[in-house]
């Protein structure tokens, strides 16, 4: 697989963009990204129904986020070398199992077992997800990687509102309901799969796997302040996407359906991020997105903790946008570093992402019960300053 993904790198920017399958691929992200926050948008219903404290509560987004964390990287890597045909429509086999233990949880062992289960679907579907976004890029690596993390956005964003409108009103079992989307990813993966199978059957073009763009060490420091920044960005991402729901109460008197449409509102604007931050890096390089989008949300996320209710609205919508746009950036940035190992470096940074904002959501957890959740956004709303860290970042144009 390496030789083929290096093929892929060297195709000319000029090559021609496989649409079809990249939007097969962001809706199938969709798809998957709907069934997986549907766990975090029901939190306030769990807690009701099974007497859960925020640590509980912690604890079921580290049982998901943490098996795709750990899990991410080892798949990747093994795919690259070995690749695995229709291990998508596996993933998203696992996701299904995972909503119907979900849906008829007798227990709180139960919803654990279910939330590890989605998070095991996550870790199959991104890498190799990933690496057929890449395939189809045509050269537009980042314009890619947005088209691909925008369906995940627009995903994560459904989830909550269909959890509004369909599992409030009908209750947990009616989440058994999202089966049928996943069969509808499985079959649409399958196809996709068949195309990714075609073209790596294809002669490669330019010959050995182009050279790491810098030295070793520098190239693991490079890594290293990717993967701090990233650290940064999904440990603010978790105060909100795990606890928003409960600020918002807390803090406005709203009513739960209030906050999931906030928060709805405030996860569509991590989409349109993702949208801008790709093509914008293709424009005027990923170092500089980077720096725009984590150090530049910095203003608006220390606002956040003193805002009323109009302006909590209009500051999470400007910070989903600013801060989204980074990790279509990232993801590319160490893509670029280490050629040729696009499952290994996407299941790294997808996992490290989700491990991220899981061990972030259960510590926020223990935070909240001890100190109150207002006092969860005083002290991550100082979490861009380290954007400062792209300093740290060498100049990829240069290089090339």
């Amino acid at each position: 697989m390496t030789a083929i993904d290096s093929s892929v790198d060297a195709r000319p920017a000029a090559a021609k963009v496989t649409f079809s399958i990249l939007l097969a691929v962001s809706f199938c992200h969709l798809l998957n990204d709907v069934m997986q926050s549907l766990l975090p948008a029901v939190y306030p219903m769990l807690k009701t129904n099974y007497g859960l404290s925020f640590w509980q509560i912690g604890l079921l987004t580290t049982a998901f986020q943490g098996t795709a964390s750990l899990l991410q990287p080892l798949i990747g890597h093994y795919t690259d070398r070995r690749p695995v045909e229709y291990s998508t429509s596996a993933g998203m086999m696992s996701t299904l199992l995972g909503l119907v233990l979900l849906s008829f949880a007798h227990g709180y062992a139960m919803l654990l077992i279910g939330a590890m289960l989605v998070g095991l679907g996550s870790a199959v579907f991104h890498p190799e997800s990933s690496r057929i976004a890449r395939l189809a890029s045509g050269g537009r690596h980042g314009l890619a990687q947005s088209l691909f993390q925008v369906g995940g956005n627009f995903g994560t964003a459904l989830g909550p509102l269909l959890a509004a409108f369909v599992v409030l009103p009908y209750g947990q079992s009616s989440i058994a309901w999202f089966a049928v989307i996943a069969l509808l990813g499985i079959a649409i993966l399958w196809r996709v799969s068949q195309w990714g199978s075609t073209v790596r059957a294809r002669p490669k073009v330019g010959g050995e796997a182009p050279a790491m763009p810098f030295p070793r060490d520098r190239t693991i420091l490079a890594i290293a302040t990717l993967a701090v920044l990233v650290f940064s960005k999904y440990i603010y991402m978790a105060s909100l996407t795990s606890y928003y729901t409960f600020y918002t109460i807390h803090k406005f008197g709203v009513s739960v359906q209030q906050s999931q449409l906030m928060l709805f509102a405030f996860l569509g604007a991590v989409a349109a991020g993702t949208i801008l931050g790709g093509p914008i890096g293709d424009r005027i390089g990923t170092k500089t997105v980077i720096w725009i989008s984590i150090l530049g949300v910095l203003p608006f996320t220390l606002a956040l903790p003193y805002a009323n209710l109009e302006w909590t609205i209009a500051l999470t919508i400007v910070i989903g946008v600013v801060l989204a746009s980074a990790f279509s950036a990232i993801v590319v940035f160490a893509q670029e570093l280490v050629p040729g190992r696009v499952g290994m470096i996407s299941g790294l940074f997808f996992g490290f992402a989700f491990g991220i904002a899981g061990i972030a959501a259960a510590v926020l957890g223990i935070v909240a019960d001890a100190k109150g959740i207002d006092y969860v956004y005083h002290i991550c709303s100082y979490l861009p300053l380290l954007g400062l860290l792209t300093l740290f970042l060498p100049s990829l144009e240069r290089a090339k």
